[in-house]
């Protein structure tokens, strides 16, 4: 950890996940904004959020790992990709970017536009078990997406990482919106609540994407495509015992969208 807190580029990657959150939650909530009569346009938040996340994470990936979630830091923290310590601090910075980007955008929006400012909230006739069993399973594509995608081991991969994992959120949309309004990102749900005071089964939006990080952290790391590391060397990385490594790169191998994006 002591490293980590010398570390100029620490600091650097943790003020980009307080940043990038703050535009992909202003921009994300703004696509959900009704200035005409009608449902929500669902193609619209959709490929919005999608496209939105996209260009973040090729925008910072290289800086922080553009996690911008705390359901995927700590799916990240889970399978001993980085450390305590980097956990605590990109989380607390994705909360708090995720409250000024949702009160930018309550403050640029007129009063009749902004409705509940894209607060997640449960379809009439779904319980707190289904929304949360449909949260588990959202953010489990997603998790399972960015691993897969970004894992530096995998030969001979091709495309972009940014366009695939914007492509996994933009398909969580098209199915989630209709049961919770798709949350799949606790930070993006607790900014809406704070703006509009309504904490109303929000815990949903909390436990269903940790579990969903959780269990795609694990199902990767130890079933699908382990990795190789013994228990000493796991928790030293928790611990924040390991420097950045040689090879050129500027941190640890903690943060494998950056390390994935320095190639694409």
């Amino acid at each position: 950890m002591m490293w980590e807190l010398k570390s100029i580029s620490f600091w650097r990657a943790v003020f980009a996940e307080f940043f990038a959150t703050m535009l992909f939650v202003f921009f994300g909530l703004g696509f959900t904004m009704r200035w005409s009569p009608g449902p929500m346009n669902v193609l619209l938040v959709s490929l919005g959020f999608g496209f939105v996340l996209a260009a973040l994470v090729q925008a910072v990936g290289h800086v922080s790992g553009a996690h911008l979630n705390p359901a995927v830091t700590f799916a990240y923290l889970l399978g001993a990709q980085l450390s305590i310590f980097r956990c605590v601090m990109y989380m607390v910075a994705q909360l708090l970017g995720a409250v000024a980007g949702a009160a930018v955008l309550y403050g640029v929006t007129p009063p009749s536009v902004r409705g509940n400012l894209g607060l997640n909230t449960l379809h009439a006739g779904v319980g707190l078990g289904q929304g949360t069993a449909v949260e588990i399973f959202l953010t489990l594509q997603f998790v399972l997406c960015i691993f897969a995608t970004t894992d530096i081991r995998r030969n001979g991969f091709m495309g972009s990482a940014a366009i695939i994992i914007g492509f996994s959120l933009t398909v969580g949309h098209f199915f989630g919106l209709y049961y919770t309004g798709c949350g799949m990102n606790p930070a993006r749900s607790f900014a809406p609540a704070v703006l509009t005071r309504n904490f109303g089964n929000h815990w949903v939006f909390w436990v269903g994407p940790l579990i969903g990080g959780a269990i795609a952290a694990l199902l990767y790391d130890f079933i699908l495509f382990p990795r190789m590391r013994g228990l000493s060397e796991r928790l030293a990385i928790l611990k924040g015992a390991h420097p950045p490594e040689a090879e050129g790169q500027q941190e640890p191998r903690s943060d494998p969208i950056e390390l994935k994006t320095q190639a694409l």
